[in-house]
This record gives structure tokens, sequence and C-alpha cells, in this order.
């Protein structure tokens, strides 16, 4: 079983009644295999080193609290996770194949008509034998609607079927899935704006919301994935999945940070009820569990 940072960390520093060089690079090894990625990495590097030098000595739990607030303070608030005062609220799904998107978007929607909301989900990944099959199967499980058309349809003309459907049925939320391929980064950018475009032939203001889906496990390609399709629309929110540890856990804190975008929903395992609400405090407690050290 892969150790947390934590457990490294306090492996590290065992014994030691200082924070040292040592200490330090321990950390900053530690940070770095949790793929938090080099720069954010040494954000928080350099500030301990900072409050380090000043303090000269500093205890366990002081250096604790300290990487507790560090971490937290490079990840963006991500406050309610949709603004149900506009109505149908559009999310547009975005992410490669392989990450669970789809999954993502089938608990997305068991998770919303639990709170009782009138849930709508689109296939408009057309080009992709299994992901209408797919994407329907996920929309019977969460007992939610779903509107399709056959495989190579225009992915545009689903987009804007679910909308007109989403408007016409009253349903609080539409979900739409899209292709997960980064094949050309202008094809994507092209599908992407003609999908855009024919959303707002119904709604105006939408899409509200374009969520990028990002699998933990994948390490460094989640940080390369959200570089391309950040340079190909304008993310406004994450979902991680495969979280259901937290060895890997940095990528949550290194993507959110270099691209300024907020985590809203993170996956922990593969039924239909583990996608979470991402609470901040919680998961950066989740990475420093004094129980670890046992």
């Amino acid at each position: 079983m892969a150790l947390s940072f934590f457990q490294k960390i306090g492996r590290a520093i065992a014994g030691k009644s200082r924070v040292d060089d040592d200490t330090l690079d321990a950390i900053e090894e530690a940070l770095v295999e949790s793929d938090m990625g080099v720069d954010t990495t040494l954000k928080v590097i350099d500030n301990l080193e900072e409050r380090v030098e000043k303090d000269k000595y500093m205890s366990f739990d002081e250096l604790v609290g300290l990487l507790r607030g560090e971490i937290s303070d490079l990840i963006p608030e991500s406050g309610e996770p949709f603004d149900f005062s506009k109505k149908p609220y559009v999310v547009l799904v975005v992410g490669v194949n392989g990450v669970g998107k789809t999954t993502t978007i089938g608990k997305l929607a068991n998770l919303l008509r639990k709170q009782g909301k009138k849930v709508i989900v689109g296939a408009a990944d057309t080009f992709r034998a299994a992901a209408v099959d797919q994407l329907t199967i996920w929309a019977e499980r969460a007992g939610v609607d779903i509107v399709k058309q056959q495989m190579g349809s225009d992915p545009a003309s689903v987009a804007y079927d679910s909308v007109k459907a989403a408007v016409a049925r009253g349903a609080d939320v539409v979900l739409i899935d899209t292709a997960g391929r980064l094949h050309n980064r202008i094809d994507l950018m092209n599908e992407l704006t003609k999908i855009r475009n024919v959303i707002r032939k119904v709604v105006q203001d939408g899409p509200h919301e374009v969520m990028l889906i990002l699998d933990a496990s994948t390490g460094q390609n989640a940080f390369a994935q959200a570089k391309e399709f950040a340079r190909a629309t304008d993310i406004t929110s994450l979902a991680v999945t495969k979280l259901d540890g937290t060895a890997k856990g940095g990528v949550v804190v290194g993507v959110s940070d270099q691209f300024h975008i907020p985590v809203k929903f993170i996956g922990v395992g593969e039924g239909i009820d583990d996608l979470k609400v991402f609470d901040k405090a919680e998961f950066v407690s989740s990475l420093f569990k004094p129980e670890d050290l046992k």
C-alpha cells in the first residue's frame, strides 16, 4: 500500500528536535511523489523554509499545522457546486476517455436526483461506440432522463436537443457528455465552441459550467490534460476521480493551484453513491492522519 506523504514526513522527522534541511528535503520529495507537481511543491517548500528560518525551532505539531495551512491556501474555494437559481443549469462535461467521465456524470445525476433535483443527461459523445450505451445504463441507474441520438450524430445537435428537453420538462440541471478526445486541439476547440453556440440558442447564458474530469491515479498526465483542455475552452470546475486513497491526493492541490480552477466533486469509489461534494477542510485533514504514523 502506498504511503501517504504524511507518513513519509513523519518517518523523516521521527526523533528529531527541530526541522532541518533533511526534513525539508524529505517533505519536498514526499509532495512531488504525491503528484502535487514541481511548481506547487516549490511554493510550499519556499514558504516552509522562510518560516523555519524565522522560527528556528518548530515542533512536529507546528510543522503539520503549517503544512495544512500552506496546502489549504493553494486550493481555490469552490463555493456551492451549482447555482440552482439558473434553470436549467447547464453543465458541459469534458475530459479524455478513460478518466471516468461518463461514470462521473451518472454518479452526479444520482447525487442531484437524491437532492430532489430534476436532471437530464445528454449523450453528446457520439464518436465512441460504447459511450451512449454506457451513459444510458448510468442514467437508468440514477433514475434520470437521457437525450441521445445514433452513434456518429452531430454532438452539437444532441446538446441542443438536451437543453431543449430540459427547458420543456422543467429540469433543474442538464449534464452534457462530450467526446473524450485530444486528437487535435483546434478540432476540440471548434467542437466545443459549436456546442456552446447551439446551447445559447436555447439558454442564452449557457453553458453555466464547463467541468473537467481528471483521474487522480494518472499523476502528471492529469496536468497535461488540464493544460490542453484549458487551452481549448474555459474550464470552470474540476471533478477528480479515483481518490479512494490519499497517496496521490496531491493532484487535487497541484492542478487546482496551477490552473486556478476549483474542485467541486471527488470520486472515492466505484459505487453510484461514491461521488462527494469536495470539502477542502476535510480533504486537507485526510492528508494528515496521525494514525498513519503508528
